[in-house]
């Protein structure tokens, strides 16, 4: 049976009650521990737990099972707390660049026990074939996964990109109906066809909606607020600040706290917890999420670190912690499964120091995690039981037979339509530079405007296209990098100096089958192989964890001022100002295409 399957709870309620009575016994107890409660959002002294079939059978008064005389393992907590595993209501597991079986080597040991994965971006690769790898994928995975069903395949109209799927209304109601994973709709990125009453866009809420399924979203700007939420929109991860925040909740949205490594635009959180820490908010429908995690990252900025975030914030940490578990059940109904340490709960939970901090993970009652290490039982789970992906998942880049790298010279004077990095955050404006004369080369104009090619190539061998940019600000100053993540319909984008650079780059893209590489002076610095559908390692957790520090140093050894994350956003045509994708530069909201020069 695999490690993320115990029996349904309607099988052991009989079982379950015996135990809790004390006649019958338990698998095991776990003694000499505080207990936090997120049900009361307190730290109980001097307890214990017993566990039956994977699940919780009660909490008794430290001595309990001794003067039971019950003969049953037993481990002592050692006076630390424990807790239930973590549930992160929105995450993105391709953002890691690992399956689903690997992912969960990362969560356990940061005490996540329950994932809610938006798996838009292998969707916009391979469609519904896709969608359903990953399921397959989740369920081998040791670890809770649920899917919300992307919901914005395309990201937008197929004028403005080239995806390889296409979840249309009646696409996305069959994977509702054929899996009981499917929980929810993902985000909602396309929220200002959402506000202007797109036709399809609508239909595709429809489908969740009478299913009786929430609806998540994804959205900027607060004059989006209210019409997302008559469409149905009940959640988001976008908050920014308190304004924002602020408004979301008193539409009835709930909120996901998003915390990121702190240097990155998707640490969020300590702006949009202020209607909670400084307004007296109830936090009943606040949740924290992690949202995008690259593969090192996964490893040092969990969710049990974003929960310790949220109590550097101003949060009780038996709050933040229950906003980290509790709270996210509540959102999906799952709170009689998990989320807590009631009776009949599954035995998923976290052995913590004063600090919250992470020390043994429990899934289903089996130890997984012990001292900050992962035991033999996962050992064997990650090596063995992984789920291996079909053939065509290795097969998704089709690049033009005949691509040009770089824009042609302007032949007279003209206006170049630029995009210029805004740091820290992801939004990109859009600048212009006039050219009194013709340029001689493309080099003098780079050089005089802080200015390096950008290029998005169609991958999914439908027309070919090629959009051609510059980016201004991105720091590079010599070579090219490369990626077959370029959001949201993941075609390859890239930015370089020149032009064998960028050759060489995108060759090591398609020689993998996907890649994010970086090159300079022709040489590869750095690669990180992604070959299940251009966006996946089939590796280990802890062998991409390294390949991504590797690649991370060797980016910014190129002077590139964007993370490699938020370059791969280069191409997502619904943030503002101005985008590039397969189809040329694409302004937002505006969704005008422009030529690059005028």
């Amino acid at each position: 049976m695999p490690l993320n399957t115990i029996a349904p709870l309607h099988t052991l309620t009989r079982e379950l009650a015996r135990v809790a009575q004390q006649t019958a016994t338990p698998d095991l107890v776990i003694t000499g521990a505080r207990v936090l409660s997120t049900y009361s959002e307190r730290i109980l002294p001097e307890r214990e737990l017993w566990i039956k079939g994977g699940r919780i059978a009660c909490i008794q008064p430290a001595g309990t099972a001794h003067r039971a005389n019950f003969d049953t393992a037993h481990y002592d907590a050692r006076g630390g707390i424990i807790a239930p595993g973590l549930v992160d209501p929105h995450i993105h597991i391709e953002s890691s660049m690992m399956t689903a079986c690997a992912y969960a080597e990362a969560a356990l040991l940061n005490g996540t026990t329950t994932i809610f994965c938006d798996s838009h971006e292998i969707g916009n690769v391979a469609g519904v074939d896709g969608i359903e790898w990953m399921l397959e994928d989740a369920r081998q995975a040791a670890l809770n996964i649920f899917l919300t069903v992307p919901s914005t395949v395309p990201a937008t109209s197929p004028k403005f990109e080239t995806a390889g799927g296409d979840l249309t209304p009646e696409r996305i109601a069959g994977i509702f109906d054929r899996w009981p994973e499917a929980v929810a709709l993902g985000e909602k990125m396309d929220f200002v066809q959402v506000a202007m009453s797109d036709e399809r866009c609508h239909a595709i809420i429809a489908e969740s909606l009478k299913r009786g399924k929430p609806v998540s979203g994804h959205i900027y700007g607060r004059d989006f607020v209210s019409a997302y939420a008559a469409a149905g929109v009940t959640d988001t991860h976008e908050a920014i600040d308190k304004d924002i925040a602020d408004d979301l909740l008193e539409a009835g949205i709930w909120i996901f706290l998003r915390g990121g490594p702190p240097t990155t635009p998707w640490h969020s959180l300590p702006k949009a917890i202020k209607p909670v820490t400084e307004s007296g908010a109830a936090a009943k429908r606040v949740c924290l999420c992690t949202d995008d995690r690259d593969a090192d990252d996964l490893f040092l900025f969990g969710m049990d670190w974003v929960a310790r975030q949220a109590v550097k914030a101003g949060m009780k940490p038996e709050l933040a912690w229950s906003a980290g578990s509790l709270h996210g059940a509540n959102r999906y109904a799952m709170d009689g499964e998990i989320g807590g340490l009631g009776g009949g709960r599954r035995a998923d939970l976290v052995l913590l120091n004063d600090n919250l901090e992470v020390q043994n993970t429990w899934f289903g009652g089996e130890l997984v995690v012990e001292d900050k290490k992962i035991t033999v039982i996962l050992e064997k789970t990650l090596s063995e039981d992984a789920y291996t992906y079909p053939p065509a998942a290795y097969q998704t880049v089709k690049l033009p037979k005949n691509h040009q790298l770089i824009p042609d010279l302007p032949s007279g004077p003209c206006r170049l339509n630029l995009l210029r990095t805004e740091l820290p955050g992801i939004v990109t404006l859009h600048r212009t530079v006039e050219l009194e004369d013709a340029p001689q080369s493309w080099g003098s104009v780079l050089e005089a405007h802080d200015l390096c090619y950008l290029t998005v190539i169609e991958r999914h061998g439908i027309n070919g296209g090629i959009g051609h940019g510059l980016l201004q600000h991105f720091g590079l100053k010599n070579g090219a990098v490369a990626s077959s993540v370029g959001h949201d319909a993941h075609n390859i984008v890239m930015a370089g100096t020149n032009e064998t650079d960028m050759r060489l780059a995108l060759a090591e893209v398609e020689k993998t089958q996907g890649a994010v590489v970086v090159v300079s002076a022709g040489e590869v610095m750095a690669k990180v192989d992604l070959p299940v559908a251009g966006l996946l390692s089939d590796k280990r957790a802890t062998v991409v964890a390294e390949e991504s520090t590797a690649l991370k140093e060797a980016w910014n050894k190129l002077g590139c001022t964007l993370p490699y994350m938020g370059f791969n956003l280069l191409p997502l045509s619904v943030i503002p100002e101005i985008r590039l994708t397969d189809k040329g530069l694409v302004t937002v909201p505006g969704m005008e295409i422009l030529p690059l020069v005028e």
